[in-house]
Protein backbone atom coordinates (compact mmCIF):
# COMPACT_ATOMS: atom_id res chain seq x y z
CA UNK A 1 0.00 0.00 0.00
CA UNK A 2 1.17 3.29 -0.92
CA UNK A 3 0.44 6.61 0.44
CA UNK A 4 0.34 10.29 -1.31
CA UNK A 5 2.70 12.68 0.85
CA UNK A 6 3.22 16.25 0.28
CA UNK A 7 6.37 16.19 2.25
CA UNK A 8 7.94 15.52 5.57
CA UNK A 9 9.08 17.36 8.29
CA UNK A 10 12.31 15.45 10.49
CA UNK A 11 12.12 17.34 13.66
CA UNK A 12 8.82 18.80 14.52
CA UNK A 13 8.05 20.40 17.85
CA UNK A 14 4.26 21.71 17.58
CA UNK A 15 2.75 18.11 16.31
CA UNK A 16 2.05 16.23 19.77
CA UNK A 17 4.84 15.45 22.52
CA UNK A 18 8.68 15.98 21.82
CA UNK A 19 10.15 16.33 18.73
CA UNK A 20 8.23 14.24 16.12
CA UNK A 21 8.59 12.74 12.87
CA UNK A 22 5.61 14.69 10.85
CA UNK A 23 4.35 13.47 7.54
CA UNK A 24 1.68 15.83 5.62
CA UNK A 25 -0.54 13.46 3.48
CA UNK A 26 -2.01 15.12 0.85
CA UNK A 27 -5.73 16.07 0.40
CA UNK A 28 -8.09 17.54 2.21
CA UNK A 29 -11.90 18.05 1.45
CA UNK A 30 -12.09 20.98 3.48
CA UNK A 31 -11.64 24.68 2.56
CA UNK A 32 -10.50 27.05 5.74
CA UNK A 33 -10.14 30.38 5.06
CA UNK A 34 -7.56 30.30 7.14
CA UNK A 35 -5.98 27.65 5.87
CA UNK A 36 -2.21 27.89 5.49
CA UNK A 37 -1.55 24.57 3.21
CA UNK A 38 -3.70 24.99 0.39
CA UNK A 39 -0.92 23.51 -2.05
CA UNK A 40 -2.29 20.14 0.09
CA UNK A 41 -5.91 20.07 -0.94
CA UNK A 42 -6.13 18.56 -4.04
CA UNK A 43 -6.36 14.63 -4.01
CA UNK A 44 -4.35 11.72 -5.53
CA UNK A 45 -1.09 14.03 -5.85
CA UNK A 46 1.97 14.25 -4.02
CA UNK A 47 4.41 11.88 -3.52
CA UNK A 48 3.59 8.10 -3.27
CA UNK A 49 5.72 6.32 -0.36
CA UNK A 50 5.08 2.96 1.46
CA UNK A 51 4.61 2.90 5.36
CA UNK A 52 7.79 0.59 4.87
CA UNK A 53 9.78 3.70 3.67
CA UNK A 54 8.26 6.42 5.88
CA UNK A 55 9.66 4.02 9.15
CA UNK A 56 13.03 3.58 7.28
CA UNK A 57 13.36 7.53 7.68
CA UNK A 58 12.10 7.78 11.40
CA UNK A 59 13.84 5.12 12.42
CA UNK A 60 17.15 6.78 11.13
CA UNK A 61 16.85 9.57 13.48
CA UNK A 62 15.17 7.36 16.23
CA UNK A 63 17.65 8.37 18.43
CA UNK A 64 16.08 12.30 18.22
CA UNK A 65 12.81 10.93 18.86
CA UNK A 66 12.74 9.25 22.29
CA UNK A 67 10.06 11.52 23.78
CA UNK A 68 8.43 11.89 20.29
CA UNK A 69 6.83 9.84 18.01
CA UNK A 70 5.07 10.10 14.36
CA UNK A 71 2.09 12.75 13.67
CA UNK A 72 0.29 12.93 10.69
CA UNK A 73 -1.32 15.71 9.52
CA UNK A 74 -1.80 17.14 6.29
CA UNK A 75 -4.28 17.75 4.70
CA UNK A 76 -6.82 16.02 5.88
CA UNK A 77 -4.90 13.00 7.38
CA UNK A 78 -7.84 10.25 7.28
CA UNK A 79 -8.75 10.58 3.77
CA UNK A 80 -6.15 8.14 3.79
CA UNK A 81 -6.85 6.34 6.77
CA UNK A 82 -6.14 2.57 5.61
CA UNK A 83 -2.58 3.40 4.69
CA UNK A 84 -2.66 5.39 8.16
CA UNK A 85 -3.51 2.46 10.02
CA UNK A 86 -0.87 0.26 7.98
CA UNK A 87 1.64 3.19 8.91
CA UNK A 88 1.02 3.14 12.83
CA UNK A 89 0.62 -0.57 12.90
CA UNK A 90 3.95 -0.54 11.74
CA UNK A 91 5.12 1.90 14.13
CA UNK A 92 3.88 0.01 16.99
CA UNK A 93 5.89 -3.25 16.49
CA UNK A 94 8.69 -0.33 17.28
CA UNK A 95 6.63 0.92 20.09
CA UNK A 96 6.93 4.40 18.45
CA UNK A 97 4.19 7.06 19.83
CA UNK A 98 1.69 7.49 17.58
CA UNK A 99 -0.21 10.88 16.57
CA UNK A 100 -3.47 12.50 13.84
CA UNK A 101 -3.99 15.88 13.53
CA UNK A 102 -7.02 15.21 12.24
CA UNK A 103 -10.16 17.81 11.58
CA UNK A 104 -12.31 14.58 11.84
CA UNK A 105 -14.62 15.86 9.26
CA UNK A 106 -14.68 12.82 7.05
CA UNK A 107 -16.52 10.61 9.99
CA UNK A 108 -19.48 9.15 9.13
CA UNK A 109 -21.09 7.56 12.41
CA UNK A 110 -23.77 5.72 10.11
CA UNK A 111 -21.25 3.77 7.50
CA UNK A 112 -20.34 0.15 9.64
CA UNK A 113 -17.73 -0.72 7.64
CA UNK A 114 -16.29 3.02 8.23
CA UNK A 115 -16.34 2.74 11.95
CA UNK A 116 -14.67 -0.69 12.01
CA UNK A 117 -11.59 0.31 10.06
CA UNK A 118 -11.31 3.60 12.16
CA UNK A 119 -11.80 1.58 15.15
CA UNK A 120 -8.71 -0.71 14.24
CA UNK A 121 -6.57 2.72 13.46
CA UNK A 122 -7.48 4.26 16.88
CA UNK A 123 -6.53 0.93 18.48
CA UNK A 124 -2.60 1.77 17.34
CA UNK A 125 -3.22 5.38 18.08
CA UNK A 126 -2.18 6.98 21.03
CA UNK A 127 -2.80 10.75 20.59
CA UNK A 128 -5.58 12.72 18.76
CA UNK A 129 -5.29 16.32 17.77
CA UNK A 130 -8.37 17.41 16.93
CA UNK A 131 -9.34 20.76 15.14
CA UNK A 132 -12.58 22.05 16.39
CA UNK A 133 -12.97 25.23 13.64
CA UNK A 134 -16.58 26.93 15.14
CA UNK A 135 -19.40 25.40 17.42
CA UNK A 136 -21.96 27.09 15.22
CA UNK A 137 -23.04 25.20 12.15
CA UNK A 138 -23.63 27.35 9.94
CA UNK A 139 -20.89 29.74 10.75
CA UNK A 140 -18.46 26.58 10.31
CA UNK A 141 -19.96 26.34 7.16
CA UNK A 142 -18.90 29.61 6.17
CA UNK A 143 -15.84 29.49 7.59
CA UNK A 144 -14.33 26.03 6.20
CA UNK A 145 -17.24 25.04 3.70
CA UNK A 146 -18.61 22.53 5.50
CA UNK A 147 -20.81 22.39 8.85
CA UNK A 148 -19.06 20.82 11.58
CA UNK A 149 -22.13 18.04 13.19
CA UNK A 150 -19.41 15.22 11.75
CA UNK A 151 -16.85 16.79 13.49
CA UNK A 152 -18.69 17.02 17.17
CA UNK A 153 -19.93 13.69 16.66
CA UNK A 154 -16.37 12.24 15.99
CA UNK A 155 -15.05 13.95 19.52
CA UNK A 156 -17.87 11.97 21.06
CA UNK A 157 -16.46 8.48 18.95
CA UNK A 158 -13.39 9.27 20.40
CA UNK A 159 -14.44 9.51 23.98
CA UNK A 160 -16.05 5.94 23.57
CA UNK A 161 -12.41 4.65 22.62
CA UNK A 162 -10.69 6.43 25.08
CA UNK A 163 -7.92 7.77 23.18
CA UNK A 164 -6.11 11.00 24.54
CA UNK A 165 -7.59 14.03 22.91
CA UNK A 166 -5.99 17.22 22.66
CA UNK A 167 -8.46 20.24 20.88
CA UNK A 168 -7.18 22.65 18.57
CA UNK A 169 -8.61 26.16 18.39
CA UNK A 170 -8.15 28.54 15.78
CA UNK A 171 -8.42 32.23 17.25
CA UNK A 172 -9.08 34.70 14.82
CA UNK A 173 -10.84 38.17 15.27
CA UNK A 174 -14.29 38.67 14.13
CA UNK A 175 -15.02 35.40 13.80
CA UNK A 176 -14.22 33.00 16.05
CA UNK A 177 -13.53 34.95 19.19
CA UNK A 178 -16.75 35.49 20.03
CA UNK A 179 -17.27 35.08 23.91
CA UNK A 180 -20.38 33.00 23.81
CA UNK A 181 -18.91 30.21 20.62
CA UNK A 182 -15.64 29.91 23.15
CA UNK A 183 -17.63 29.12 26.08
CA UNK A 184 -19.54 26.84 24.26
CA UNK A 185 -16.52 25.05 23.11
CA UNK A 186 -15.66 24.81 26.58
CA UNK A 187 -18.91 23.33 27.25
CA UNK A 188 -18.65 21.06 24.94
CA UNK A 189 -14.89 19.78 25.44
CA UNK A 190 -15.38 20.11 29.16
CA UNK A 191 -18.03 16.69 29.00
CA UNK A 192 -15.42 14.47 27.07
CA UNK A 193 -13.48 12.48 29.39
CA UNK A 194 -10.47 11.70 27.34
CA UNK A 195 -9.59 15.54 26.94
CA UNK A 196 -5.47 15.87 27.69
CA UNK A 197 -5.09 19.52 26.54
CA UNK A 198 -6.14 22.56 24.64
CA UNK A 199 -4.38 24.14 22.47
CA UNK A 200 -5.25 27.98 21.66
CA UNK A 201 -3.87 29.20 18.58
CA UNK A 202 -3.56 32.91 17.36
CA UNK A 203 -4.58 33.31 13.66
CA UNK A 204 -1.31 34.06 11.14
CA UNK A 205 -1.24 34.71 7.66
CA UNK A 206 2.65 32.85 7.11
CA UNK A 207 0.74 31.01 3.82
CA UNK A 208 -0.79 33.80 2.55
CA UNK A 209 2.52 33.57 -0.38
CA UNK A 210 1.27 29.94 -1.02
CA UNK A 211 -1.89 31.26 -2.10
CA UNK A 212 -0.36 33.67 -4.73
CA UNK A 213 1.76 30.88 -6.37
CA UNK A 214 -1.11 28.58 -6.72
CA UNK A 215 -3.34 31.81 -8.18
CA UNK A 216 -6.04 31.48 -5.80
CA UNK A 217 -7.34 34.82 -3.62
CA UNK A 218 -6.86 34.62 -0.25
CA UNK A 219 -10.17 34.45 1.48
CA UNK A 220 -9.03 36.48 4.79
CA UNK A 221 -6.94 39.20 2.83
CA UNK A 222 -6.93 42.16 5.60
CA UNK A 223 -7.74 40.28 8.69
CA UNK A 224 -5.05 41.05 11.42
CA UNK A 225 -2.96 38.16 12.66
CA UNK A 226 -3.85 37.47 16.26
CA UNK A 227 -1.91 38.59 19.30
CA UNK A 228 -0.97 35.65 21.52
CA UNK A 229 -3.04 38.44 24.04
CA UNK A 230 -6.00 37.88 22.22
CA UNK A 231 -5.34 34.29 22.10
CA UNK A 232 -5.07 33.66 25.94
CA UNK A 233 -8.12 35.82 26.55
CA UNK A 234 -10.33 33.34 24.41
CA UNK A 235 -8.71 30.65 26.49
CA UNK A 236 -9.98 31.48 29.07
CA UNK A 237 -13.45 31.97 28.15
CA UNK A 238 -12.88 28.26 26.89
CA UNK A 239 -11.83 27.36 30.68
CA UNK A 240 -14.67 28.78 31.83
CA UNK A 241 -17.10 26.51 29.68
CA UNK A 242 -14.41 23.33 30.79
CA UNK A 243 -15.33 24.24 34.19
CA UNK A 244 -19.14 24.64 33.90
CA UNK A 245 -19.22 21.62 32.10
CA UNK A 246 -17.32 19.71 35.18
CA UNK A 247 -19.28 21.05 37.72
CA UNK A 248 -22.05 19.41 36.90
CA UNK A 249 -20.74 16.10 35.88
Amino acid sequence: MTGYIHSIESFGTVDGPGIRFVVFLQGCPLRCKFCHNPDTWAMGQGTEMTSDELIDKYMKNRAFYSRGGITVTGGEPLMQLDFITELFTKAKRYNIHTCIDTSGITYREDDAEYINKLRRLIAVTDLVMLDIKHMDSQKHKDLTGADGKNILAFAKFLEKTNVDLCIRHVVIEGITDNADNLRDLGRFIGKLKNLRWLDVLPYHTLGVNKYEQLGISYPLEGTEPTSKEKAIEAKGYIMEGIKEARSKR
